[in-house]
Parts: C-alpha cells; structure tokens; sequence
C-alpha cells in the first residue's frame, strides 16, 4: 500500500493525468466541439505529458532528498533525456510518418491496415508539460508532508 502513498508515485501519475485531461481541453477548444475520448491517452499536443510526470518527479525528488542529492542529478538526467527525445527524436520520426502517411495517399495505395502516426512535441508542448510538472510536483509534495 505505500507504493500507491508514495508522493514520488504520485506525484508522476497525478501530473500524467493532469496533462492528458488538458490535451482534452485544449483540443476542444480549439476545435471548438467536444473532442473523442482517445485525446486521454494520445501522444503528441500540448501539454506534454512526459515532460509533465518527469519534472513532478523531479520537483518531489529535490524538495523530499534536496537537490545536492545523487538521486536528483539521476532524475535530471532522466528529464533531460526524455524531454529532448519528445522534441528532436519522437516529433521527428513522427514528420517522417506524416509524410510517409501522404507519399501513400499520393502514390493511390490504399494501406490494408490502418497507420498510426505517432507525434512528438513542440518545445513550446514540452514547455506546458514542464510548467504542469512543476505545479502537480509541488502541489503533491506540499499535500503529503508530514
């Protein structure tokens, strides 16, 4: 049971669901109807929720063993790595997926299987997810001391 109480858990899960019900939001808005379901647990759109669950853990990291600690540098290097590949390499792939999605609309090859594309971030998506990271971390934290 203290897996599911631990802040650091709860902290990552919180912030992952803050983020894709906001993709939700965003996504209606902008569309100005109320969206599908699957907006909850797409990838790609603001905010980030990658970027999201790894600065919440990082934040409860630095404010529970402080920011001097082994574990944090760990968890800073974590957050680094994914928020860089969720803008250089995942957006990327996920360009080259589009593109191929049209080469083949183009060429009149109809796919036998539908094609998922799956998109990266913006940097200003990863942006969004680090703010929402920032705010569910220090939310959690401030929730759970004691």
């Amino acid at each position: 049971m203290d897996f599911f109480l631990s802040p650091y858990i709860l902290a990552a899960v919180f912030s992952w669901i803050v983020a894709q019900g906001l993709k939700y939001v965003f996504a209606s808005i902008k569309g100005r109807k109320l969206r599908s379901l699957n907006q909850l647990y797409l990838s790609g759109s603001m905010p980030s929720a990658h970027s999201a669950s790894v600065i919440a853990l990082l934040v409860i990291i630095g404010l529970k063993d402080g920011v001097g600690s082994a574990i944090f540098g760990l968890a800073l290097l974590f957050a680094a790595v994914v928020m860089y590949d969720a803008v250089m390499v995942r957006r990327s792939s996920g360009e080259q997926g589009a593109a191929l999605v049209e080469l083949i609309k183009e060429l009149k090859r109809p796919s036998e299987t539908p094609i998922h594309v799956a998109k990266g971030h913006t940097p200003r998506e990863v942006l969004g997810g680090t703010v929402v990271g920032l705010v569910v971390g220090a939310v959690v934290y401030f929730a759970t001391i004691g």
